[in-house]
């Protein structure tokens, strides 16, 4: 495999963002491993087999995956990604690999694992596949849609996404990636409190993509802390930001004044607003009851 670099700590250097940038330059980063990632059907489901082993000695108990099909595949997509040569492993396949990775990983480190397709924003054309395999994989581990890729993009240009949104209307979103500016709109903000929309928060992520005010005492999640809004927090891709849900955990009590009963209500908050099925999500409930010395309930 032909690297830019020669050792270790080099291509760290050259993958990690440790200052805070933008999220142009966070989705650049990407473009120096993918190329050795993506049409390799074994990288793939080893890289999902792994990921649930990292969270699992995080002490995650469930996990939903983000990811785009179309960027780990080099057949059946147009253009392909990564400058690579056309092969035989198509969006369809990736997905069956990421869920045989992420099921064997569940059996292994006895916890469950989920994974969203992601529509990707500079990528209109792909949009209405990715339903399509959404629907095709729904029984199978795949429990959402996304939109994700560079927020400088004006998504409004792109016709392919709003069709392929119109298709699956009837699920309503239920989440928002981040949230933070909607603060500054009160109006809308009130609105979103009062429909218990759910934030996934990412606190070091947007530090290092300048989503917001680099004092961390300034962060939106903080008004969502005094708020009571419904929000979670979460990592964003590890990789690149070089941090452990520990890391997140860490800053927000340091900076943001958390205590042990907000993190018990946001974890509580976060399993509610997850993707499972009512039972499932019932009982990943009680499990955070039980390990928090709660009464157990069914109510949500």
């Amino acid at each position: 495999m032909k690297l830019p670099v020669d050792t270790v700590e080099d291509l760290l250097q050259l993958i990690v963002c440790e200052k805070p940038a933008s999220l142009t330059v966070f989705l650049g980063k990407f473009a120096h491993y993918m190329p050795v990632i993506a049409g390799d059907r074994e990288a793939i489901k080893r890289i999902a087999y792994e990921l649930v082993e990292t969270k699992a000695k995080e002490g995650v108990i469930y996990v939903e995956v983000r990811y785009s099909p179309h960027f780990l595949a080099n057949c059946n997509v147009d253009p392909l990604p990564w400058n690579q040569k056309e092969g035989d492993l198509t969006p369809d396949e990736v997905v069956n690999l990421v869920n045989q990775g992420l099921r064997e990983g569940e059996q292994a480190f006895n916890i469950k694992a989920r994974s969203i397709l992601c529509c990707m924003r500079h990528m209109p054309k792909w949009s209405l596949e990715v339903v399509e395999l959404c629907k095709k994989y729904r029984n199978e581990g795949v429990v959402a849609i996304d939109l994700a890729g560079d927020e400088s993009l004006n998504c409004e240009a792109f016709p392919g996404h709003r069709r392929a949104y119109e298709a699956v209307e009837v699920l309503k979103a239920e989440r928002i990636g981040h949230g933070y500016h909607t603060v500054e709109d009160q109006e809308l903000y009130s609105q979103l409190l009062k429909q218990n929309m759910h934030f996934e928060t990412c606190p070091i992520s947007s530090y290092l993509t300048g989503a917001c005010d680099p004092d961390y005492t300034k962060h939106p999640i903080i008004r969502f802390r005094e708020d009571k809004a419904n929000y979670s927090i979460n990592t964003d891709d590890p990789l690149i930001f070089k941090s452990t849900l520990e890391d997140d955990y860490k800053t927000v009590k340091k900076y943001m004044g958390f205590t042990e009963e907000e993190f018990m209500r946001v974890n509580l908050n976060s399993a509610k607003s997850s993707f499972l099925p009512e039972k499932e999500k019932k009982d990943l409930l009680n499990r955070l009851y039980e390990a928090y010395g709660m009464v157990k309930t069914t109510e949500f």
